[in-house]
């Protein structure tokens, strides 16, 4: 199969139809609530506090709590990402120092919900997840009929971990910025953060191929021989050897097939799956040692090629159809919507 990133990800409702819809017409219509890794002990030398925001971008809204608490935004610590065009709650870590001025963060998009104390500073990927309530308007109207089919099938099967495709730049910009730098063919003047930035992308593109691939070959919920299994949820890996054995522990959800985030420390697949993920990276024109000399920016792991969303709700309402689900850390409300409403059209998400 062509290696063709920025195509239309195949669907796991395909054949059902779909109830169209729109998100983020207002910013309440999106609303997202960190589902913290862990609680603030209570005593240290960082605050964590319990932010609401507004409308703001991640990078502004970091910025205006370093100007309105006179500190410099590295001393800030944000476990993810929040989107722009919603309403957000998030812890974020300030060192406590900074406790006489928290009287002025509250207004203009930001409010300040609780203030406790930790031992250390937020750091990036301290995050369960996060819990969702999203309004989608202007829906078909037989939605109520066609909803009860399409929730079953994603609480049945799982969501397909696709990553969205604001991972990869406005018209894949930034992917195409990563394949330029695995080619050897750009990279003097280009920042740490976009050098990280591009390769993840092909990363995650790479990723949402191999997932594709074998969802249209009907084996997205069959155990492969050399499979790398995560349990679930924990995540801890292993090499399927024993497939039956395996393929009863996923049916139980014990376990979830993993897909390949290719890097020079990725947890290596074996016999047939090791087989499949080789081919990706052909289709692709890469190899193994392309992502060898990049370090730290390009270490490589595995994810999740399904994620169960056992918490999915539905409600029909006045201005549309109301859903609430939580997520693992990483994963996509936009690619679970999509799936509903089977529209690309979708506003980008901040990228966890």
């Amino acid at each position: 199969m062509n290696f063709e990133p920025l195509s239309p990800l195949p669907l796991l409702t395909g054949d059902l139809p779909g109830i169209a819809g729109r998100i983020k017409t207002h910013p309440e219509d999106f609303e997202v609530e960190e589902i913290p890794a862990y609680q603030p002990c209570g005593t240290g030398e960082h605050l964590f506090l319990w932010v609401e925001k507004r409308s703001l971008g991640a990078e502004y809204f970091l910025r205006q709590l370093a100007r309105r608490l006179n500190i410099p935004t590295g001393l800030i610590g944000t476990a993810g990402l929040k989107d722009r065009h919603a309403v957000t709650r998030q812890y974020v870590s300030v060192p406590v120092s900074a406790e006489s001025d928290l009287s002025r963060l509250d207004g203009e998009g930001i409010r300040v919900l609780s203030v406790s104390r930790h031992t250390n500073k937020l750091k990036s990927g301290h995050l369960r997840g996060n819990r969702f309530r999203i309004l989608l308007r202007d829906v078909e109207p037989s939605a109520a009929d066609r909803l009860p089919p399409l929730l079953e099938r994603i609480r049945s099967h799982g969501l397909i971990n696709f990553y969205g495709s604001q991972r990869f730049g406005r018209d894949g910009e930034t992917l195409h910025i990563g394949q330029n730098l695995l080619a050897g063919k750009a990279g003097g003047r280009l920042s740490p953060f976009l050098r990280r930035l591009a390769l993840s992308a092909v990363q995650s593109a790479l990723f949402n191929h191999v997932v594709a691939v074998r969802f249209r070959d009907g084996l997205l919920r069959r155990v492969l021989a050399g499979d790398v299994m995560g349990k679930w949820p924990t995540g801890g890996l292993f090499v399927a050897t024993d497939v039956a054995r395996e393929q009863l522990r996923f049916e139980a959800r014990e376990t979830v097939i993993t897909g390949p985030m290719f890097g020079a420390r990725m947890f290596p697949a074996a016999a047939e799956a090791a087989e499949r993920e080789q081919a990706a990276l052909r289709e692709a024109g890469l190899q193994l040692s392309s992502f060898a000399g990049f370090g730290k920016l390009l270490p490589g792991t595995r994810r999740y090629a399904l994620v169960y969303v056992d918490d999915l709700r539905a409600q029909i309402e006045p201005e549309g159809v109301r859903l609430e689900f939580s997520l693992p850390a990483g994963s996509y409300a936009t690619i679970l919507i999509r799936e509903l409403t089977h529209s690309e059209s979708h506003e980008s998400e901040q990228d966890e």
